[in-house]
Order: C-alpha cells, then structure tokens, then sequence
C-alpha cells in the first residue's frame, strides 16, 4: 500500500464525512447551517489520521529498504539473508537476551565466511513503562568457539545498557590497567576469564572492540554493537571472526567440547 493511495483514502473518508444534505432557510449569516467553522473539528482529525498514516508508512519503508540492502549484502557475501530468525536464536542462553520485553530479532545473515560459521542480525527490546520507557537496538554476530565455556561477558564500561547487572559475579581485574579502565569481565569460572584474555587477546580488544561486548558460554560467542547500516556489516562481521582466531589455542584443550 503506497502513500499515495493512503492520501487518496483519507482526503475521500473527509468529503464523505463533511458531505450534508443542503439546508434552506434564509439567506445570508446567522447560526443556522453548516459554515467552515464546523468543518475545522473533523479536518484536525483527518488531518491526524494522515499524520499518522505518513509516519507509518515513512517507517515501513523504511524497514523495507533495510531488509534490501541487507539482501544485497547476503548475496555479495555469499550468506543466506532472511527477514526472521529461522535459527530459534533468542532460546540461545545469552545475558543480552533476557533482557527487557518486546524481544525482537530480525535481518538474519548466515552462513560460511572466511572459514568461520557466522549468524549476523538486528536485535531490539525495550524497558520501562509510559514515558520512561526506553527501547534499545543492537547488531550482533553469533561464531562458534572449540570448547566447552562458562559464562564469560564481556563489556565497556560505557556501555549504553549494561548486562553485568544480571550476573552476581564480580569484576575481575588483569595486568593491563588499560585494558581494567576500559572493560568489565565477569566469568562463571574466573580461571577460564584468565586462559582466554591473555595479553594477545587484550590488546586485540583494546585496538579492535570498542564499541562491542562479546559473551562466551558453551560453544558460541555473541558480539553486540550499536545499530549498524547494512553497508558495515563486513566490520561487524570481522569483529566476530577476530575474537575467536585471537582465543588462545591452549582453551580448547583445558574446556573441550
């Protein structure tokens, strides 16, 4: 359904409502009849109504156009694009996931990449109620990690919406005071935080993950970043792929599968 027609339909719904049977009297003024006056109530509705009309379509389209170009950039990539989850992915035990209400996760780019499994998406919830509530947009990448993990979350400490909030488990500190002042990491099992953030691993997350946060559980990882443009998906994508080419060798040995 075009704009257009939207138009067409509300301006026809207004000259049948203000359509009335003619009125003889006298002529001239006078309070008698239906003068402009009484036409200003019912167009202040109409007018609404298109109002609301405009931004509804405005929004589908939006969203249409975003679901394009992210088919374009499946194709050109190589991946598999669908508009809804065909993976159940919210079942997926993520922190990020048991979030807020009016869960939603569309935009699905899957498949082999680089030589790695990725799952690539839109994901939204909200909190709050009335006028303090607030929903939240994210992109996200889920790639498998070899091993068996416990929880491990990664986060900037700036980050929009916090998830450690969920976790009873402390921060845990590491030599890199840069690394401490830009990152919380809070881990089911501290030794495992330990044997995956080695310095290799730390320096690549200060050059390389700001704006991110990474959780580890099981044998995926999920990376979250703000709302992205179709056209930045590949940073997004290398982002993931970077985080588990830097887990280090020695954690699929210690956490097998």
């Amino acid at each position: 359904m075009g704009l257009p027609y939207l138009i067409a339909v509300v301006f026809d719904l207004a000259s049948k409502r203000h359509t009335q049977p003619p009125v003889f009297g006298p002529e001239g003024g006078g309070n008698g009849g239906g003068g402009v006056g009484s036409l200003g109530p019912g167009l202040l509705f109409f007018g609404g109504v298109l109002l609301v009309a405009l931004i509804a379509y405005l929004a589908y389209a939006a969203q249409r156009a975003r679901r394009q170009q992210f088919q374009r950039m499946a194709t050109q990539l190589n991946l598999v694009y669908s508009q809804h989850d065909p993976f159940g992915l919210l079942g997926y035990p993520f922190t990020l996931f048991t979030k807020g209400d009016e869960r939603k996760l569309e935009n699905v780019v899957s498949g082999g990449w680089q030589e790695v499994d990725v799952v690539a998406f839109d994901f939204m919830y909200a909190e709050g109620s009335g006028k303090s509530r607030t929903a939240y947009s994210f992109d996200c990448a889920i790639v498998p990690i070899d091993a068996d993990s416990p929880r491990l979350l990664i986060e900037h400490e700036n980050l929009l919406t916090s998830l450690a909030g969920t976790l009873s488990f402390h921060d845990q500190q590491f030599e890199s005071e840069a690394f401490n002042k830009e990152y919380r990491v809070h881990c089911e099992v501290p030794k495992f935080a330990n044997d995956v953030l080695d310095a290799r691993m730390m320096q690549w997350l200060l050059d390389n993950g700001s704006g991110y946060h990474f959780e580890v559980i099981g044998d995926r990882v999920l990376v979250a970043g703000p709302r992205i443009k179709p056209g930045e998906l590949l940073g997004l994508l290398g982002v993931a792929r970077g985080f588990t080419q830097h887990v280090p060798k020695v954690v699929s040995s210690l956490y097998p599968g």
